[in-house]
């Protein structure tokens, strides 16, 4: 076999299906599916993300920010929603990839995946420790400095070049490792009960908001122009994906071949109904120019005289955005387990617990990544981590839905991606073109985890790839 061969090789659908390894355990429910769905796309796109957008961007139009970017995933989500039917097994975009398009495609995907969830859940952790010193503060608690923060510049209240730990979003990274290891039923649980809170909360703020609006706040409606819309819709794309990482569970679902794409559509179109109502809020209670771009609510309901819930907001931030943490390191924890099963990485990585039967090793490595990442480096650079490798995952999916519909259209599918191939190909645009405005050092920095990527597969994972052993007997 030739290298060419060798590294596009494609793993059949029905071995994928055979998969089993040490074997997970099938617990999620549809609506589990779906709270772990919302748990990874409601974040700090409403507790944060929707302030800042409203006044710097697109004014009131920030809700047609978020509409657009909803629609631009739903393109994604409808291919994610088609394959999860057709291969319900742990490994999302990286194992679409591997059937699809070969195993240098579904290494790099996978790869690029590892790094790029890990990365988000150190920066969540590292947001949500901003929310909990601000209810600290609401509360009349300060902590000690060295605490609360990555490497000290002057200004900041430490002398330059010494150094804090963020101890708040270390202890947080691995709280939520020791949650997945507690068995994907209790871990769901734990899930669901943060998520119908947070829904909660968002709830209780658009209910009590809506009472005041002043409809003059809506005029003008584009301040920045249609463009600033769709500048905004670029930024706030990142608040409206998260089904990709809960469809890295569907080998835990009961049913995943059925409950699988419902919970990605659902989970998407429930979120996107609750950013839209927020938005609308927000932008009736205050002027787009008087928006807090950081505590947009809190600040909000502060200045109407409503102190009370601006603490009840930041424990609701505080409660909701934990779900994202909980969402992506799971959707890290199940790829990693499914390229070391596919022997990709060392085996050792796919052992799974003999009781609670999930992936305790790799899970406990990743999650010591991120405490890593969240307690010695600031936001920004940990934020640089992340994005291109969740939108070149969207790309590889898109096309990859398209690339199976023509070459095998008879396959057993229990959703189907509408407007073939229009909408797949409406994903890929979205994504490429939101890559554009990533910045350079982004691309260093995917370049080198890229450059890490291609020594370790032709060094150890082409030949100790389970397909290759198979090719050898």
């Amino acid at each position: 076999m030739s290298t060419a061969q060798g590294v596009f090789r494609r793993k059949p659908i029905d071995q994928i299906a055979e998969d089993s390894g040490d074997g997970l355990t099938r617990t999620l429910g549809l609506w589990q599916l779906t709270a772990i769905g919302i748990g990874g796309i409601i974040g700090a796109g409403i507790f944060s993300l929707a302030g800042a957008v409203a006044n710097k961007t697109a004014g009131p139009a920030v809700l047609i920010s978020f509409l657009v970017a909803g629609v631009a995933s739903a393109a994604a989500a409808f291919s994610y929603a088609e394959f999860a039917g057709l291969i319900p097994k742990a490994g999302s975009a990286y194992t679409y990839g591997y059937a699809v398009l070969g195993e240098i495609v579904g290494w790099f995907i996978g790869w690029d995946l590892l790094l790029e969830y890990t990365a988000i859940v150190a920066v969540v952790a590292i947001g949500i420790s901003g929310y909990f010193t601000e209810l600290l503060s609401l509360l009349n608690i300060h902590l000690p400095q060295w605490m609360l923060g990555a490497p000290g510049t002057e200004g900041q209240g430490v002398e330059p070049g010494s150094y804090k730990v963020n101890l708040f979003a270390v202890i947080l990274c691995l709280l939520i490792a020791y949650v997945l290891n507690l068995g994907m039923k209790n871990a769901a649980r734990f899930e669901t009960t943060l998520v119908y809170l947070k829904i909660a909360v968002v709830l209780l703020v658009i209910v009590v908001g809506v009472f005041h609006i002043d409809t003059d706040n809506y005029n003008p409606f584009f301040p920045f122009g249609l463009s600033g819309a769709f500048t905004g819709a670029a930024t706030v794309f990142f608040a409206v994906f998260g089904y990709d990482a809960m469809s890295t569970a569907a080998e835990e679902s009961k049913d995943s071949q059925r409950h699988m794409p419902k919970a990605i559509i659902y989970s998407l179109a429930i979120s996107m109904v609750l950013y839209v109502l927020a938005c609308l809020v927000l932008t009736g209670m205050v002027n787009y120019k008087d928006v807090d771009a950081e505590s947009a609510f809190a600040t909000a309901f502060a200045d109407i005289g409503f102190h009370w819930l601006g603490i009840i907001i930041s424990v609701g931030a505080i409660l909701g955005i934990t779900t994202v943490l909980f969402t992506f390191l799971l959707g890290a924890a199940r790829v990693g387990y499914s390229m070391s099963r596919d022997g990709l990485l060392p085996q050792w990585f796919a052992k799974t617990h003999p009781v609670k039967h999930v992936p305790s090793r790799i899970t406990w490595v990743l999650g010591i990544a991120s405490a890593v990442i969240a307690g010695f480096l600031p936001i920004a650079e940990a934020a640089e981590l992340t994005n291109i490798g969740i939108l070149l995952a969207f790309v590889v999916v898109c096309v990859a839905v398209i690339v199976l519909r023509y070459k095998q259209p008879d396959l057993p599918r229990t959703f189907r991606t509408p407007g073939m191939p229009i909408v797949p190909i409406i994903g890929v645009v979205f994504s490429v073109w939101l890559i554009t405005f990533l910045t350079p050092e982004t691309w260093l920095r995917f370049a080198i985890w890229f450059a890490i990527g291609m020594v370790i597969y032709f060094a150890y994972s082409r030949r100790n790839s389970v397909m290759q052993q198979q090719s050898k007997r």
